[in-house]
């Protein structure tokens, strides 16, 4: 099959293209910097000729309410009006488990409005809704930094590898559109708090984490259901817990 990968040179993007190669598809890791752009429409419709699949693990450059709201929204309906014109046959996106749970944030009611467009656009489709990827600790630590303290909810979180989200996504992406979610995660349930406490020992960040109730995760209020795969979802579980991640990160600080 010929398959285009928007955001195809990013974290989830490159594992998923080296994949499907692997297989002995025809893949273009299509990126603005390809020529490739889904929020000006450009190189789209060339792109997209003879293509067999989309597969859009593409995110947001801001996580600001209104910059994020316009990517999705524009990014969204020019790839798949592209992909109309051009026949595809399977669209999947990437989008994150509890989207639905956490409309506060600006950040996941962008991805509500794009997974909408997908399922009003008639192109057969399949989302994967993921937790959180283990490489995203990073950033939900500056996100919830206040100087020396690091304030976390204590909220259940199941947090999975980027290279079992790429697996899941390719394996998804060679299957028949399910029309419907797919939710993956981690083998390990854990408190997000407690996680990102180990995270800062492995890194030998003398940083504290505070475990707070109240504190807020991108704009939303969580709970132990808001990060973790929904009752009778039959998530896909992945092979790799945070010690076998860690244990392959290049850099220990």
């Amino acid at each position: 099959m010929k398959i285009v990968v928007i955001g195809g040179t990013g974290l989830i993007g490159s594992k998923t293209v080296a994949r499907l190669r692997q297989e002995g598809h025809e893949v273009i890791a299509a990126s603005p910097a390809s020529g490739v752009n889904t929020v000006t429409g450009e190189g789209l419709s060339e792109a997209l000729q003879g293509t067999d699949v989309v597969i859009d693990v593409a995110n947001s450059p801001s996580f600001e309410d209104n910059a994020v709201m316009e990517f999705f929204k524009t990014s969204g309906s020019n790839l798949l009006s592209a992909e109309e014109k051009a026949g595809v046959k399977h669209h999947i996106a990437l989008s994150v488990v509890g989207t639905e749970r956490l409309q506060e944030s600006g950040y996941f009611r962008a991805k509500s409005v794009q997974e909408d467009l997908i399922k009003k656009s008639g192109i057969p489709f399949s989302i994967v809704h993921s937790t959180q990827f283990f490489e995203f600790l990073g950033g939900i630590v500056a996100s919830a930094a206040q100087g020396e303290n690091i304030h976390l909810s204590p909220a259940a979180i199941q947090p999975i590898a980027s290279y079992d989200v790429a697996a899941a996504v390719a394996d998804v992406a060679t299957g028949k559109p399910i029309n419907g979610t797919l939710e993956i995660a981690g083998p390990e349930k854990v408190s997000l708090s407690a996680l990102a406490a180990r995270y800062l020992r492995e890194v030998n960040d003398p940083r504290t984490v505070i475990s707070d109730a109240n504190a807020r995760y991108f704009g939303a209020m969580l709970n132990d259901q808001s990060l973790v795969p929904g009752p009778g979802a039959q998530p896909r579980i992945g092979k790799t817990d945070f010690a076998a991640w860690f244990a392959t990160q290049p850099v220990k600080q």
